[in-house]
């Protein structure tokens, strides 16, 4: 009778535990090496690179000679929430943590803290949902309006990329924006790379340092004091008269000199504030363009076209002053008014007035058909009012055309009511009472989804001062592995030269992969034979 025979497996328990572990902590972990993770029953299998990215944590520092590490089964087991570790266990794959909605706040915070992280960590997107659900509030609020929120968070986090407190995480950042990330990571920075971005933060990133504020007030300060001049200088106490006039000759060779009208012109002093103020928007301009990540992106920016035309027509009219001597004053000071823009230039150092402005943009298409309807209705009661007044006797007709008609219709449905156009007939004061009140229907309509969109600025960038602005640095895989292999070949001469401690392990390891070969290479054959 033939015995059927087996291969023998290999058993890990003819080893201690101590000194498997031993060997396993001793030899070290690859970056690629897979690892599993038993959390509460679910089992999660990531690779050892990815646990890297966050350093400082729980999952960072896992090692076989820990407790919760199984030999056997090769995996660590934790006894903790599952729901909640694969938020978190996502949040070192992509560098985004999410909040579970089937959790509580104070759980989840729980959990975070376990696993040594923070709730300051979480994305923007779910700060809503975590402070509802941390504070009792209704959270079905805030389930209905995902899509609206990342479009708004995408807006803030243009609006506050410069409010970072971390330094090191701010200059990641701008490294990014100027595309030197890589070099940033490997130490190859040149100079000019370090100057640079910092020069930039100064001009652009009003919150960033404390001088840079200095040069946000300074710049702040000039507009107010550009602007200030630019009004005070049309007042008649602050003007010069000024006669215009030619020399005509007259019969026997006599020149007499003839007026052709008085106009004034500003006192000196305005010349000089404007020239002082201009020196330093230009010195600004100059730095600020040398500077910038992306020239492109420069000229594209508004308030930069704003600054750059301002500036320009500044040096257009000193020149057309000295240059053409017989340009009227007015065409020059006309031309000067494009320097008023500047006052968009304060959004940039207030976040309300940019909240505002998003705002609009926000509304763009209610805004859109607010003016399309007013126009409809603007031209239909414009041509009512007119053969309104032409039906009946009326010696006081104001309304001889339609196109006088469009000025009474625009104040009316505006509720402004100038009262310089009256209708005087009753079926024009019936078209009047119409178009007064389809007016305020009309703006009144879209004025709501605007305080909609105003209101869900506001309340997210509410909340995102009330979460701590400090976030953890997670970093690249390839960050990761590139420190790995620098680490292995800071430490492979010294492992070459014959350590006591891995002469040890490999005559430990020996005999077992003797073993395993001969098990295989004896006992495999004759079990297929058999």
């Amino acid at each position: 009778m033939r015995t059927r025979h087996s291969i023998p497996r290999y058993s890990t328990t003819s080893i201690p535990l101590d000194e498997l572990r031993a060997n396993v902590g001793t030899s070290g972990i690859s970056m690629d090496e897979r690892i599993v993770l038993n959390v509460g029953g679910v089992r999660h299998e990531t690779y050892q690179a990815t646990l890297k990215k966050i350093p400082a944590t729980r999952l960072s520092r896992l090692t076989p000679s820990l407790a919760n590490f199984d030999p056997l089964l090769n995996e660590y087991f934790f006894d903790r929430h599952p729901a909640v570790f694969s938020m978190i266990l996502n949040y070192y794959r992509t560098g985004k943590l999410h909040y579970p909605t089937d959790v509580c706040g104070p759980l989840f915070e729980e959990e975070l803290h376990y696993w040594g992280l923070d709730a300051s960590d979480t994305e923007p997107c779910c700060w809503m949902q975590l402070l509802h659900a941390k504070y009792g509030d209704n959270i079905s609020r805030c389930q209905g309006f995902q899509k609206d929120t990342q479009e708004t968070l995408a807006v803030l986090d243009r609006m506050d990329a410069d409010h970072e407190d971390d330094p090191q995480l701010r200059e990641q950042d701008i490294m990014k924006k100027f595309g030197w990330e890589e070099d940033y990571f490997q130490g190859k920075r040149t100079r000019w790379m370090r100057i640079k971005p910092k020069v930039w933060s100064l001009f652009e990133e009003p919150y960033s340092s404390q001088t840079a504020k200095l040069i946000a007030g300074i710049s702040v300060l000039f507009i107010f004091i550009s602007i200030v001049s630019f009004c005070l200088k049309t007042h008649q106490s602050f003007r010069l008269p000024v006669l215009t006039g030619q020399n005509i000759t007259m019969p026997g060779g006599i020149i007499q000199p003839s007026i052709e009208r008085v106009s004034t012109e500003p006192l000196p002093i305005f010349g000089q504030i404007e020239m002082l103020c201009n020196i330093w928007f230009t010195f600004e301009l100059i730095i600020r363009f040398i500077c910038c990540p992306s020239k492109i992106r420069f000229f594209k920016s508004p308030l930069n076209m704003i600054d750059l035309v301002a500036t320009l027509s500044f040096y257009a009219d000193a020149m057309m002053v000295r240059v053409v001597e017989d340009e009227p004053k007015d065409v020059v000071e006309f031309l000067s008014m494009i320097r008023i823009f500047r006052l968009f230039k304060l959004t940039q150092h207030h976040q309300g007035l940019q909240i505002l402005i998003h705002t609009f943009r926000a509304s763009a298409k209610e805004l859109i058909l607010l003016v399309f309807f007013l126009i409809l209705g603007i031209v239909i009661f414009a041509a009512l009012v007119y053969y309104a007044e032409k039906m009946e006797a009326n010696p006081n007709n104001q309304f001889q055309s339609i196109p006088l008609g469009l000025w009474w219709a625009i104040c009316t449905m505006t509720t402004v009511g100038y009262g310089d156009m009256t209708p005087h007939t009753s079926f024009g004061r019936l078209v009047g009472s119409l178009c007064a009140v389809m007016g305020v229907l009309t703006i009144a309509l879209p004025v709501p989804v605007i305080v909609s969109n105003f209101a869900m600025f506001y309340s997210h960038n509410q909340a995102r001062d009330k979460l701590p602005k400090r976030r953890r640095r997670v970093l690249p895989v390839e960050q990761i592995r590139l420190q790995a292999r620098r680490h292995a070949a800071v430490l492979e001469p010294s492992g070459s030269q014959g350590g006591a401690g891995g002469g040890a392990i490999r005559r430990r390891n020996m005999p077992i992969l003797l073993g395993m070969l001969f098990d295989i290479f004896v006992f495999g054959p004759v079990a297929i034979l058999l």
